[in-house]
């Protein structure tokens, strides 16, 4: 093995105190602002989120530490995609702490249907990370091309070239359904155009960087939806 590569007991003293903190940080961005524990949508919400979190982050330790090693790099080197991303903070961020103030403030009152079935496909959403987890061990954080990286056309990526954001935006739009709020798919919708953007720059990017990029997509024609983009 590279003397470079971290053991199994590096990569989990780097990674368990950042899945603590998920732990902590994430009931606090829903209870605080709803200033109750009265809130069972976000309670199935973060078990359905961090359960298989944890799942997948044991599996990858003992299996492919280097992707998640690699997952946890935040900082991205093109400076496209560093403009790219900060239009995401404010969407993002009101997509997770809004719900709490509707559910307070009662501005909303969605189906308990609506909010289990949208539970169900955030978790589709996160299945499909997994899936392209299973399939592409340089699915970075961050957009570059890795050493001796090369083109992965099977699985998930047979369908569409991006999968892994097909997975995010079910995640993410659908999180406001899930956590029982109408008023807060307004800035989650947002994140969806920075998606769209950020694939775009991302294949000018792979195209350029990436041997064999160029036959993977004449090969697999959509990135994001089939028959449709």
């Amino acid at each position: 093995m590279n003397e470079n590569k971290l053991s199994q007991k590096q990569v989990a003293r780097i990674v368990y105190p950042r899945f603590l903190m998920a732990l902590i940080v994430l009931p606090l961005v829903f209870f605080l602002p709803a200033w109750t524990f009265n809130y069972w949508e976000a309670w199935v919400y973060i078990v359905i989120l961090l359960t298989p979190m944890f799942i997948l982050m044991q599996y990858l330790i003992r299996n492919q530490p280097d992707l998640i090693i690699r997952r946890m790099q935040f900082s991205e080197k093109e400076d496209s995609q560093k403009k790219i991303i900060k239009l995401a903070y404010i969407p993002f961020l009101l997509a997770f702490i809004l719900p709490g103030f509707d559910h307070r403030l009662g501005w909303s009152n969605v189906p308990v249907w609506v909010v289990i079935l949208a539970e169900i496909l955030v978790l589709v959403g996160y299945g499909i990370t997994i899936l392209v987890f299973r399939e592409n061990q340089y699915a970075s954080r961050i957009v570059e091309v890795a050493e001796e990286q090369k083109v992965i056309d099977t699985g998930p990526y047979a369908i569409v070239r991006h999968p892994m954001y097909v997975g995010t935006l079910l995640l993410y739009v659908l999180t406001p359904l899930a956590l029982g709020s109408y008023w807060a798919i307004i800035p989650a919708a947002l994140i969806i155009p920075v998606i769209i953007a950020r694939t775009v720059d991302e294949e000018k990017i792979l195209t350029r960087d990436l041997t064999g990029y160029t036959e993977y997509t004449q090969k697999t024609r959509y990135r994001l939806i089939p028959d449709v983009w």
